[in-house]
């Protein structure tokens, strides 16, 4: 069994010591951070210099729901203990996002909202549409309950898996309203589904999925103004609760200095170490910038990896539709897909911000998978299509902004959990027992998308911080 790296006693000269290191700085590891340093203990981030480099808007998620509706969201903000006035910033708005594809238009938000839209677009009847709302709003609350009460994570016992059952008077999972959409409404739920979860491959679970379709009839959350968004508060949370980061490029490795964990930094050789190591970038982008010969075991997972590209665009700002909600999911041609199969078009999601630092410019985030094989240029030149699309008379009026894309520190890259695992079941993130390194694997919720994010972080980081007193 390939463990951590050993390096000479030497190193302990030069180590610098903190009482947990955590690797990555996405949305997860950066709540994790925030509940162990919470808990009075000194935290390191460990992040990529590209990653600390990119515009604020790239590191940010597609879509935020559950503000001030006991949702996840609101749940976590109060927990990690964000300052009131910050908290004041996070805005619901009825209108989650619109699907649009060809002759479709549809706005997707609160229960009465979206039910009308699916009518008016011939989808289905108002009553029909009614009765879904209905199921799902019930449904999605029952997901909501479990989702808050479930431990999540276990450390080093065993696992309960979680299954679907009863919560109140719902049962769990998809509501026969739903499980069996139309032919013409299928190709939709589909899209937003693929949109909102961080599966690489893998179908969503019908919990995960009544989640993600229902969690828009809260509506949305915006900002109000710029910039500190959602990555911006977490980072500052955990720079206010004993909490510091340190950037590095591709030249580090995972080490053990007297039987404590940490990280090498190859160009200057510094050490730096921790009494758990909490590993949250994804192990198949992770692996292969470390030496090959020192990788543990735990990394070495085989499984379906694949990235969400990201394109940042600036616009005028009269170029923005009037119609246009700050969020689209954009189906291409996959309203063209055969009746009954599964969703065939391309999904992109796209999220316009204000310039805080321009009166006449919004900067506009389109996101895309990569596919096997294809070069992350042709996703960007179909991303910038797509844009122009919706807006065709721009012409020159929509720019693309250049950007150093991450290597590892990226929540963009996609991974499917080990069979068996995912959302409901719980997720044991005990990497190594000595020394003490944890892995907070994204992949075991990744069909929540964000909520999963957000839920990892929060439960990991207060198993950590309980094992560290």
């Amino acid at each position: 069994m390939r463990r951590l790296a050993r390096v000479p006693d030497s190193a302990r000269l030069r180590a610098r010591r903190w009482d947990a290191i955590v690797v990555g700085s996405g949305i997860a590891a950066l709540t994790a951070a925030t509940r162990i340093g919470s808990s009075g203990q000194r935290v390191l981030v460990v992040e990529e210099d590209a990653a600390r480099g990119l515009h604020p808007a790239l590191r940010e998620p597609f879509f935020l729901a559950g503000s001030r509706d006991g949702g996840i969201l609101d749940a976590c903000v109060r927990e990690l203990s964000i300052p009131l006035l910050d908290r004041r910033r996070l805005g619901p708005e009825r209108l989650a996002y619109q699907v649009t594809g060809p002759e479709l238009r549809l706005d997707v938000g609160a229960a009465d909202i979206t039910g009308e839209e699916l009518a008016r677009w011939g989808l289905c009847s108002r009553a029909d549409a009614a009765g879904m709302m209905r199921a799902l709003a019930e449904a999605t609350e029952a997901e909501r309950k479990a989702m808050l009460t479930s431990p999540l994570v276990r450390v080093g016992r065993r696992l309960g898996l979680g299954r679907a059952g009863a919560t109140g008077s719902h049962f769990r999972g998809l509501p026969e309203e739903v499980s069996r959409p139309d032919a013409r409404l299928g190709p939709i739920l589909d899209a937003q589904v693929s949109a909102l979860s961080n599966l690489a491959s893998d179908d969503v679970t019908p919990e995960a999925r009544v989640r993600l379709l229902g969690c828009a009839l809260s509506g949305g959350v915006g900002f109000g103004d710029g910039p500190p968004w959602l990555s911006g508060l977490l980072r500052k949370r955990v720079e206010d609760v004993h909490g510091e980061f340190r950037s590095v490029a591709r030249g580090f490795n995972l080490v053990s200095v007297d039987n404590r964990p940490g990280v090498l930094v190859e160009d200057t050789e510094e050490v730096w170490l921790g009494r758990s190591l909490v590993v949250a970038a994804a192990p198949g982008a992770l692996r292969p910038v470390l030496n090959p010969e020192d990788t543990p075991d735990f990394l070495a997972v085989d499984r379906p990896l694949c990235r969400r590209i990201g394109l940042h665009l600036q616009i005028d700002r009269d170029v923005l539709p009037r119609g246009m909600c700050p969020r689209v999911i954009s189906l291409g041609n996959g309203a063209k897909a055969a009746p009954g199969g599964p969703f065939s078009g391309r999904v992109a999601s796209i999220t316009a911000y204000a310039n805080p630092n321009s009166t006449s410019h919004f900067d506009l985030i389109a996101r895309m998978r990569l596919s096997p094989g294809e070069s992350s240029e042709a996703v960007e030149d179909e991303l910038e299509s797509r844009v122009r699309e919706l807006m065709p008379f721009a012409g020159e009026r929509i720019q693309r902004r250049p950007q150093r894309r991450p290597v590892w520190d990226d929540d963009g890259w996609l991974e499917d959990p080990a069979p068996g695992t995912g959302w409901p079941a719980e997720l044991d993130i005990r990497a190594l027992a000595k020394p003490s390194v944890y892995l907070m694997d994204r992949a075991a919720t990744a069909n929540l998308g964000l909520e999963g994010d957000l839920l990892l972080g929060w439960r990991s980081g207060d198993a950590i911080a309980k094992s560290l007193q």
